[in-house]
């Protein structure tokens, strides 16, 4: 049961297949060759063709193929599809006998047969190319003999040729037409050709039948090459020059020439003739210009140039120059060319314009409106030169030279007017841009300020910028701050303005063409934390200002010198012009008074002298010796500002030896002054009897120019003296103190006050009323207190 099913599925596929499979289609396209081996056709020949239909695995397709030669003897040999091609060997090959090739396409389905191929036999033939020589003869500078040999002998099958040539180098070929070589040769001679030019040659043959497409074709021979030999140049040199100024009102003209386009041989010489323009005849200077050159120069393609001759020329000088070329066999003809007049040079071309298409640069321009016999195209980069003549009917070309990727390139347009070179046109132009490979190294100028910075950068090298610059990006950052500036293409300095003081900053450049950005090299710098001149300026405006206050404080000093002069160092009045030798008890003395703002607080030794027992017994004698005495001295006034108290130290008039006198009046001054024995000057008379007492201080203190002046001063009332005397009075606690043995001092210190109370001058002295008491009585002469306060101010 299993095997049945199995055999049953079996079946099913089939039918499948079988109905999926279609009968065999003709073959098309059957060719066959039978190629050289040695120096005879091989057996053996090769035949395929195309099989048309669709074929499957289950139904393959067979193919046969049948090969009848003359006398019914067939040929076959089978292949299994879907192999198209096969080799039927025919032992030996029959030469001038006819061939029937067929081949039969057959399948389960059924069969189809192709066309039948009928031709002779040396049609299915490839021989091998013939082996070729070339010759040069010096008689014909234009043409090349070429000779060959047939690879087959002619008894087997007869050969026809074919001829093709080129200059070396050049990729085009010229055949020689077929009508020449249509028969059976072994030679020919290849004609109007250039003279000293190598050339290539090559040949192939196949068989002949009368013209009929019968046979294949051989490969090409090998290359073989010739010079052909030299003859007179047929064209003129190309004569050229190269403008610079020199000087001022002076052109530097250089002459420079390249070979003939024809030049039909090596050019050993140059033959320059200058001639000026204002010569009646040609009797210029002339020249032989020698090159030497190597043979295979004169084959290159790119023809050489020469450098003839420099003169100066003169702005108003014009000159003509005649060029011939020379090689082995003669001088080309004359090449003509005139420099004109710096002044009158002819106008030149307008509009000019270079665009980069297809792998070529186009050059377009504007006529100028004179008739123009042809223009010059010249293009330089690198320190390399070249040059095209175009026809002066045209405004539009191809440069024709060898141009680079990424190089600039500098276009002149020339029109010549006749032989009269015109004024040139300039453009610059890239055969292909690119991004630069180098950007622009940016360096400082000059040092930073604060708050601004100016920088500079070299353009980037010509041959490194390898497109046009469109603009420059100024990038300048500190912390993490960036920020960019840009710029156009023609700028080579920029000032970065609105900087912070005393920070670092990162700055670099980035050049910019139409293909793409290139940064350059990084540089650094730290802005000022000062200007320049900002710490000078506040110098020098301190010191303005100190030299301003002092000159102020000088003049104002100047100005109230007396001012100054009286408060720093007051005048010492005179003392024998001072008033106190008035004073007496006999003049006439005024009650006042007293005054409400006496001075209090100070505290002093006071003795208790309201008790008459409290004077001394020798004082009381000695008063009337001590009154004469002083007397006779010179008598000062001055009273007036300071106290009445004396220094502790014993004064001159309680001393009875002259000498001691005359030294303490050498450093003091001595102040004296007469009161009554019972009270100050003015005060009212106690019940007691009155007795003169003559008072005297050693005061250092200089005297009060209302002193002096008193009178006046008491007529003007513009000023007051104030007389500080001592009020004494008897401290409450020591009332009982009324025996002179009882007298204690530094009891009297501690528990007496002092008060002092101001006293006009040359008025009537009377104690304050608060001073005043029953049992006040005046002050023992030879008692001196301490000055606390010193010199009053007045």
């Amino acid at each position: 049961m299993v095997s049945a099913a199995v055999l049953h599925l079996w079946v099913l596929a089939w039918l499948a297949s079988v109905l999926a499979a279609d009968r065999p289609e003709k073959p098309k396209n059957l060719s066959c060759i039978a190629v050289q081996e040695s120096e005879i056709i091989s057996s053996n020949i090769k035949c395929q063709w195309e099989a048309v239909g669709h074929q499957t695995e289950a139904v393959p397709t067979n193919y046969t193929l049948f090969i009848r030669q003359t006398g019914d003897k067939i040929y076959t040999a089978s292949i299994l599809g879907p192999v198209n091609k096969t080799t039927v060997d025919l032992n030996l090959f029959p030469h001038h006998m006819e061939l029937e090739i067929w081949v039969v396409a057959q399948n389960e389905l059924g069969k189809e047969e192709s066309e039948h191929l009928i031709k002779l036999a040396n049609c299915f033939v490839k021989t091998k190319p013939p082996s070729v020589a070339v010759i040069s003869e010096a008689v014909f500078p234009t043409s090349l003999v070429m000779s060959w040999n047939s690879s087959i002998d002619k008894s087997y099958l007869e050969t026809i040729y074919e001829i093709r040539f080129c200059p070396l180098g050049s990729q085009k070929w010229f055949y020689v037409p077929l009508a020449d070589t249509s028969r059976y040769i072994q030679s020919f001679r290849l004609q109007n050709l250039q003279p000293d030019t190598v050339y290539v040659t090559q040949v192939r043959c196949k068989y002949n039948n009368n013209n009929k497409h019968c046979g294949y074709w051989s490969d090409w021979s090998s290359n073989v090459t010739e010079r052909t030999p030299e003859d007179l140049p047929k064209s003129k040199p190309d004569v050229w020059i190269i403008t610079s100024e020199e000087g001022l009102n002076k052109r530097q003209i250089e002459f420079i020439c390249k070979d003939p386009e024809f030049s039909n041989g090596r050019i050993r010489r140059f033959n320059i003739t200058i001639e000026k323009q204002k010569d009646s005849i040609r009797n210029g200077t002339w020249e032989i210009i020698p090159v030497n050159r190597s043979l295979t120069d004169g084959s290159s393609s790119k023809k050489q140039i020469t450098p003839l001759k420099t003169i100066t020329l003169d702005d108003e000088e014009s000159v003509t120059v005649y060029v011939t070329a020379i090689n082995s066999v003669g001088a080309s003809p004359q090449a003509k060319l005139i420099i004109s007049r710096k002044t009158r040079e002819p106008p030149a071309v307008e509009k000019t314009e270079v665009q980069s298409h297809n792998g070529q640069l186009f050059l377009s321009w504007k006529p100028p409106n004179r008739t123009v016999s042809e223009y010059v195209v010249e293009w330089v980069s690198d320190g390399e030169r070249n040059w095209q003549r175009e026809n002066g009917k045209t405004n539009y070309t191809a440069i024709k030279g060898d141009l680079k990727q990424f190089v600039q390139y500098r276009i002149s347009v020339y029109p010549i007017y006749g032989k009269l070179v015109g004024k040139p046109v300039l453009e610059r132009a890239y055969f292909e841009q690119g991004v630069p490979s180098q950007g622009p190294i940016v360096n400082l100028s000059g040092d930073p300020g604060c708050y601004t910075a100016k920088l500079e950068w070299d353009e980037i090298p010509l041959i490194k910028r390898r497109g046009f610059i469109t603009n420059y990006t100024i990038y300048y950052r500190s912390g993490t701050e960036t920020r960019g500036i840009t710029v156009p293409a023609n700028t080579t300095s920029y000032t970065l303005t609105s900087l912070s003081r005393n920070t670092k900053y990162d700055i670099w450049i980035k050049a910019s063409t139409i293909r793409g950005s290139v940064n350059g090299s990084n540089h650094s710098f730290t802005t000022l934390k000062y200007a320049p001149g900002e710490i000078e300026g506040i110098v020098v405006g301190v010191s303005l200002g100190f030299l301003f206050v002092v000159l102020m404080t000088m003049l104002l000093c100047f100005c109230k010198k007396d001012v100054i002069k009286d408060n720093f160092w007051p005048q010492i009045p005179n003392p024998g012009d001072s008033t106190i030798g008035n004073w007496s008890p006999d003049y006439p003395l005024k009650a006042e008074a007293p005054r409400e703002n006496c001075l209090s607080g100070i505290s002093v030794l006071n003795v208790d002298v309201c008790d008459a027992k409290c004077v001394f017994e020798e004082d009381k004698a000695s008063l009337p010796l001590k009154k004469d005495k002083y007397l006779s001295e010179e008598h000062s006034s001055g009273i007036g500002g300071s106290s009445c108290m004396s220094s502790p130290r014993q004064s001159v008039s309680d001393s009875d030896e002259g000498g001691d006198m005359a030294d303490t009046t050498a450093s003091t001054i001595q102040y004296s002054s007469v009161v009554a024995s019972s009270g100050y000057k003015g005060q009212n008379p106690s019940s007691l009897p009155q007795q003169s007492i003559f008072s005297r201080s050693e005061s250092t203190q200089p005297l009060l120019d209302c002193e002096e002046n008193h009178d006046t001063m008491l007529q003007e009332g513009s000023r007051q003296c104030f007389l500080r005397q001592p009020c004494f009075t008897r401290n409450a606690g020591n009332e009982n103190a009324t025996n002179s043995n009882d007298f204690n001092p530094l009891e009297m210190e501690q528990q007496e006050v002092l008060d002092f109370c101001p006293l006009e001058e040359d008025t009537e002295h009377t104690a304050p009323a608060d001073c005043q008491s029953d049992d006040w009585i005046p002050a023992p002469v030879s008692s001196y207190m301490p000055q606390l306060g010193g010199y009053r101010p007045q």
